[in-house]
């Protein structure tokens, strides 16, 4: 079920870091340079049959709440809004100026924070200026031209983005439209192997009219620079930076750092040379934690400009108190490997969790309420970490918030992916540079900020591409290796910068260092050393996800499986004739090439589809036994291993892909075998050449003791064998229990291992001797009764007479969230799941429960 911290967010919280100035425009398209020539810059013109669109917002959506377009998700009509790339799109809005004029001392500054893309701006009939990057603010001075107490006219232009494209790079690799790298815009609008090609247009983040006077802030930053071994003490500084503009008077800076219901920490520094830095000495902090090793505790920060004691400007932020470092340590027990671990407040953290991909094709309106739904299903299957890709966006300030609420860490790319990057254009060069500055100072303050990182993939494919040239640099390694680091080290200097991901050793994606890419499974990639060709195969002795056995790798930054969304999903964007395997419709939403790749991966796992039923049921046992294996694996390596970050957490519209939680929110049978993989303390077996072995995987800060009773069963519920493991592992460790010798159990694809704690310490697990296509068994008959509880909730008994396998639910409401799912029963076993419904009482006709 979903966090506190979630269920909090009041419906239409903002999106962005002040509330806009205004709600709504009206947007118009023209062909290229005609809407100048019609005057649609002028205050007066006409624009009463423009469409009405919201601020911030999209300009694709707007279309489609006017019916000007269908929408582009469903069936194929994702090519029917091309013609939208090839025109310009004009914003015309007004706002009400000061009521009375400005002092001298003052000025007014009109701010974009954000603009999709290149984008020409007016003020009451006055060109203000240009801006050409979606990825940072764009702020004009307006104090000589807005008109006090009247209305102010405001008319902003987008050009169409391949206009302003240069050639293609000798060689370019970049697959869904080289022209996108030379733009600071969201790459994966232009098509990805999981996404549709919708390019944003619009004004996509707020508008803001800062009134300032004197002098202003311009960043604030806190970081603990020394905690006691014993957490006893903290040392904290709170950096400021100012800009001054109309005042030489001596400027101070009032600081005040408070704990949740605790005594302030206070200090004043005198602003020397538009800057000040506090230092706060705090006894027993709070820290900030990961939620699965303590509290995600946050302060209140204030920081006041002020001028004899007249406050210019104030920031009020909330921050979290914590060290955070990236061991890269040599690991002594496995010579010639470093590690690749976080190290939080001085505890090793092994990181469980996700890719972020944008939660919708339109970043400009998604709704809050997505990205709490989104981040409490990371929290609820137990992830600490997501990882923000670097083919999507900087996301919106409440992703960060409610990351810090959460404890959820987040690694954090720049904005490039999959392609050589110009680096020897000088107007992109600094477009680059003040990007990365604007987002290191919005974001550093976020204590789930974990690390900054180059790119995704770009130096990896690169040499994969060009392996016979010796190691040459991919074009736009400058900005990877030297505008970036020194960016970082100059305004986030306690934050660990990576070049890549993946990135490290003898190979950029090599497994004795660094952090790894696993596409071995689904892609059937082999991995390589520099100066050795690249190999790939997709038949399914490449694919097969028992390859993740192979990977020794320190950090696993992306593995996946890809498999459909729900059937309900499929059902409302598929049309009725169309809802069938392999249709046209279907596979428009598969972006992944060839079409049937999965099938390599089924026909070890499942066997091939028939129909849309089992292909959907069977691609989704796919991911989940994928993720199953893959975790288990990289967790029974800790601390040599020391994170997965699966690809991926959620989707951006309603296709097949790698999501654990598909477009609208419905949780696939991968998301609940994660659940159980990623539970802080992991049971789980191994088959090492015959012999199997139990291992037990402990996550958290205190040992584990309990005792484990593990027990060879039929799937008609035959015990075989029994016998009880004392188990003994201390925090932060994994450890092997129990070994069988091969021929020491009688294996057999009719039968199944189990472990469960006698305490509870760990979850149940199983193992299964053979593929789910050749176990032994025969169908079991899942009976289940529902009965509605006095607060709406639903109360589901199931039960089973022999081995039940995929036994879900077939809730067709995605707001309803059930305790358990796709889950498994012993013969004769009995299960009670809870189903909640946030505004309604639920129905027992509400489940069509179902196995496999």
């Amino acid at each position: 079920m979903a966090t506190d911290a979630v269920r909090r967010l009041p419906v239409g919280a903002a999106l962005g870091p002040v509330p806009s100035l205004i709600s709504s425009a009206r947007v118009r398209d023209f062909a290229p340079g005609d809407g100048e020539r019609t005057g649609a810059a002028n205050p007066g013109h006409d624009d009463g049959d423009w469409t009405a669109v919201p601020v911030p917002g999209d300009v694709h959506r707007a279309l489609i709440e006017a019916e000007v377009i269908a929408h582009p998700f469903l069936d194929r009509h994702e090519g029917d809004c091309a013609w939208m790339e090839e025109r310009e799109w004009w914003y015309r809005f007004s706002f009400d100026g000061p009521a009375q004029e400005l002092e001298d001392s003052e000025r007014l500054r009109l701010v974009f924070h954000g603009l999709d893309t290149y984008a020409t701006v007016w003020l009451n009939g006055a060109e203000l200026g240009r801006h050409r990057n979606m990825f940072r603010e764009a702020v004009f001075e307006v104090t000589a031209h807005v008109r006090v107490g009247e209305a102010n006219v405001v008319a902003v232009r987008f050009d169409p983005p391949l206009a302003h494209a240069g050639p293609p790079l000798p060689g370019q690799w970049a697959p869904n439209n080289h022209e996108r790298v030379w733009m600071r815009k969201a790459q994966f609008g232009y098509g990805w192997d999981w996404g549709p090609r919708l390019p944003t247009i619009g004004i996509w983040r707020p508008v803001e009219l800062r009134r300032e006077r004197r002098a202003a802030l311009t960043g604030v930053r806190c970081d603990v620079l020394e905690l006691a071994p014993d957490h006893s003490h903290a040392l904290v500084a709170v950096h400021v930076e100012a800009e001054r503009f109309a005042s030489d008077a001596p400027l101070t800076v009032a600081v005040s750092l408070a704990a949740p219901g605790g005594p302030a920490h206070e200090a004043s520094v005198a602003l020397e040379d538009g800057r000040a830095s506090a230092y706060l000495s705090v006894d027993q902090p709070r820290l900030w934690w990961t939620h699965d090793l303590g509290e995600p505790a946050l302060h209140d920060l204030r920081v006041a400009l002020r001028d004899d004691g007249t406050e210019l400007d104030a920031r009020e932020l909330r921050v979290g108190l914590r060290t955070l470092t990236l061991d890269q340590s040599p690991d002594p027990d496995e010579p010639g490997t470093r590690f690749f671990r976080f190290v939080l407040n001085g505890v090793g953290v092994f990181a469980r969790g996700a890719n972020w991909i944008p939660a919708e094709s339109f970043v400009g309106a998604i709704a809050p309420e997505r990205y709490a739904q989104r981040l409490g299903a990371a929290v609820d299957a137990n992830m600490n970490t997501v990882r923000v890709w670097g083919g999507g966006i900087y996301e919106h300030d409440l992703f960060y918030d409610l990351c810090d609420e959460l404890g959820l860490l987040v690694w954090q790319d720049f904005m490039f992916a999959c392609a050589m990057y110009p680096d020897d254009d000088a107007q992109l060069a600094r477009e680059v540079e003040l990007e990365a500055r604007s987002q290191v100072a919005r974001l550093r303050t976020h204590p789930s900020l974990a690390l900054w990182c180059g790119n995704n993939e770009n130096q990896w494919i690169h040499d994969r591409t060009f392996w016979q040239r010796g190691g040459e640099p991919v074009p736009g390694a400058p900005f990877y290796h030297e505008v970036l680091p020194r960016v970082t080290a100059e305004l986030d200097p306690e934050r660990t910068y990576w070049p890549g991901s993946p990135f490290g050793g003898s190979d950029h994606n090599a497994r004795e260092q660094g952090n790894v890419h696993n596409w071995e499974v689904w892609h059937g990639n082999y991995p390589r050393r520099f100066g050795e060709e690249a190999r790939r195969g997709l038949d399914p002795d490449h694919v097969a996800f028992t390859r993740y056995a192979e990977d020794m790798g320190r950090f696993i930054s992306e593995f996946g499986v890809l498999s459909a969304p729900d059937r309900e999903t499929l059902r409302r964007w598929i049309p009725a004739d169309q809802l069938r395997h392999r249709s046209p419709a279907l596979d428009h939403h598969t972006k992944d090439n060839p079409k049937d790749k999965i099938d390599s991966l089924l026909v070890t796992v499942t066997g091939l589809a028939g129909d849309l039923d089992e292909f959907v049921d069977f691609s989704m046992i796919a991911q989940a036994e994928a993720m199953k294996f893959g975790v288990e694996h990289f967790r029974r390596r800790k601390p040599h291993c020391s994170g997965t970050i699966v690809w991926q957490l959620d989707d951006c519209w309603q296709g097949l892909s790698w999501s654990l939680v598909d477009y609208h929110g419905f949780r696939k049978a991968a998301w609940w075998a994660l659940r159980r993989a990623y539970a802080p303390v992991l049971a789980s077996f191994r088959d090492d050449d015959g012999a199997i072995e139990l291992w037990v995987t402990n996550d958290t800060r205190g040992d584990v003791e309990d005792a484990a009773r593990v027990r060879l069963a039929t799937f008609g519920g035959e015990t075989v064998t029994e016998e009880a493991i004392d188990v003994h592992v201390g925090a932060g460790e994994s450890r092997r229990v129990r070994r069988w010798e091969p021929g020491t159990l009688e294996a057999g694809p009719d039968r199944y291992l189990r472990v469960e704690a006698r305490a509870g310490a760990f979850a149940p697990n199983r193992w299964f001797f053979a593929a789910i296509k050749d176990l032994a068994r025969e169908p079991a008959t899942v009976e289940h009764d529902a009965t509605t509880g006095p607060d709406g909730e639903l109360r589901v008994r199931v039960r089973a007479d022999r081995y039940a396998y995929f036994v879900h639910l077939g809730l067709t409401d995605e707001h309803a969230e059930a305790s358990d799912d796709y889950f498994e029963l012993e013969a004769g076993e009995e299960r009670t799941v809870t189903v909640a419904h946030p505004a309604r009482a639920l129905q027992p006709s509400d489940v069509a429960l179902r196995s496999r």
